[in-house]
């Protein structure tokens, strides 16, 4: 953040112009991690916040969160004998399968990184 002073009569006023925030769309993860400072870590919330910090963090935090999604998903379903193979044999198996297979990624990330300081 810049400080940059206007004088106004015999004062100095700070005009406080914020840096660019990064260019960038926080998704679910990012905005999970807001949510969970908001609501639980307001000191930490308030201090990146103030800073100009915020948004660099949560995007970092998203895209931590989002590499290790992929990488568990991956590996569960390896683990699992979750195929193609078995995609195209019984598809309904195949998707209610993935779909405990993402929910128990979830749950890991934002054990591990979401809900972590």
């Amino acid at each position: 953040m810049k400080l940059i002073y206007e004088k106004c009569g015999d004062y100095l006023i700070p005009n406080l112009i914020p840096d660019p925030e990064p260019e960038g769309e926080l998704r679910k993860f990012g905005l999970m991690r807001k949510s969970y400072l908001e609501n639980h870590r307001r000191g930490i919330y308030s201090g990146l916040l103030l800073s100009g910090e915020l948004k660099r963090h949560l995007l970092m935090i998203q895209e931590q969160a989002e590499t290790r999604f992929d990488l568990l998903v991956e590996q569960i379903a390896e683990r699992g004998g979750v195929t193609e193979k078995l995609k195209a044999q019984d598809q309904m198996l195949w998707v209610s399968s993935m779909e405990n297979i993402r929910a128990r990624a979830e749950e890991i990330v934002r054990e591990e990184i979401i809900f972590c300081l």
